[in-house]
């Protein structure tokens, strides 16, 4: 079937990459057509179960419809297809971190090795000790990844980047491509189509993980310096390692909080990134990270943020319900609040004026001779496409002549 995505031995292999065993690339492969059958096939049943029969009852016990998502999830949560759906995606998440984790544990000295070799020699890796661990990323297990983004194995290890950069391509079913790096290639599409002859001198990527969406960025233009930031040490060792072996050289991995970005000055970077990160966010923390990045953001310059869509009025209550299945299923303590919030209000009250802001929809740039769209017909579904929106602003000039 056309539809059906590829084996996971389409992978880019990198040098960093941890190497699969055949039953191990067999593992990833059913959870990665799991994942495509219960978002598509499967996943449509939940609105046949919430038509045929929990809207009814709902209506029948209250002699109304359900007036918010909460209420929409209390009714679901008890008919059977949804909580067999439900119990299905959970498990299929865990199956995919253990799977992972195992892989990467049993060639854990390797890769150790193979990064410090690599991060020793590109200059390319800045860690801060000092730097703490927000409580938003310790409070749980973030996606079942044991240990979150942050935790290690030994001192000194890439354990967890290494499990979160070979387990995407089952969890997105295939959807990011080759390099896992989908969303970075798809920013780079936009902001060329938008802006064909902008040429940022620095980059600031905020929550970036393993870099894999910061490195298209470094890639894209070759003359920027690209600075990549998270708190988590344990992610940007691997992430420098894995972006030094692909032969990318103007990109840093810091260990910053976005909260605290003192140590570069007013007006540094000409663009000042994230993806699918303001949802891991408390609603504390994202109004100081977005004052921070204004703060750093020179005039002129673009404020980019890759997310799903917030929940407005005229977002279906049964569309909320399924987008929040992560907040409650999936180790996603602050997904539910954040997209509740008007994110552009949010975004002004750091300093980006409604009138400067925009939202445009981006879609994963793969290779599509080897990486189908994912079954969504074109369309986002509910979270689990490789499709999201982004919040944007371009910070006036103006602001330059006035101060």
């Amino acid at each position: 079937m056309s539809d059906l995505p590829p084996p996971y031995t389409a992978l880019t292999r990198h040098p960093m990459m941890p190497r699969t065993s055949h039953d191990e690339a067999a593992r990833f492969n059913f959870l990665t057509h799991f994942n495509r059958y219960l978002s598509g096939a499967i996943g449509k049943g939940n609105k046949l179960a919430y038509d045929k029969r929990v809207l009814p009852a709902f209506v029948e016990k209250h002699g109304r419809e359900p007036e918010h998502r909460y209420e929409i999830r209390d009714a679901m949560n008890e008919d059977p297809w949804h909580r067999m759906w439900s119990a299905l995606k959970r498990n299929s998440m865990e199956m995919r971190q253990h799977n992972g984790r195992q892989t990467v544990l049993r060639q854990l000295d390797e890769l150790d090795a193979q990064a410090r070799q690599f991060n020793e020699h590109s200059g390319m890796l800045e860690l801060d000790p000092t730097v703490e661990q927000p409580h938003y990323q310790t409070a749980v297990d973030i996606h079942c990844q044991p240990g979150g983004y942050h935790s290690e194995e030994r001192s000194g290890d890439v354990t967890v980047g290494a499990n979160y950069d070979i387990g995407l391509f089952a969890t997105t079913g295939g959807a990011l491509g080759g390099l896992n790096d989908g969303g970075g290639q798809a920013i780079v599409e936009w902001i060329k189509k938008e802006r064909p002859d902008w040429q940022p001198r620095r980059i600031l990527d905020i929550g970036a993980t393993v870099g894999h969406n910061a490195v298209p960025l470094a890639q894209a233009f070759p003359d920027a310096e690209v600075i990549a930031i998270d708190t988590a040490a344990a992610s940007l060792r691997y992430g420098a390692a894995r972006a030094a072996s692909m032969g990318v050289k103007n990109i840093k991995f810091v260990q910053a909080s976005g909260e605290d970005l003192s140590r570069w000055a007013d007006g540094y970077f000409d663009w000042v990134q994230t993806t699918m990160f303001l949802h891991e966010l408390s609603s504390k923390a994202m109004p100081r990270i977005l004052a921070e990045a204004n703060r750093v953001l020179a005039p002129g310059g673009l404020i980019f943020h890759i997310e799903q869509p917030e929940y407005t009025d005229e977002m279906p209550l049964f569309e909320q319900f399924m987008r929040d299945w992560d907040a409650f299923n999936n180790n996603e303590p602050f997904w539910s609040a954040m997209h509740g919030q008007d994110l552009k209000q949010v975004m002004a009250d750091a300093g980006f004026a409604r009138d400067d802001q925009f939202t445009v929809g981006v879609r994963a740039v793969v290779d599509p001779e080897i990486f189908p769209p994912s079954p969504d017909e074109g369309e986002e579904d509910f979270g689990r496409a490789a499709i999201w929106n982004a919040y944007g602003a371009w910070k006036p000039l103006a602001q330059a002549e006035a101060a």
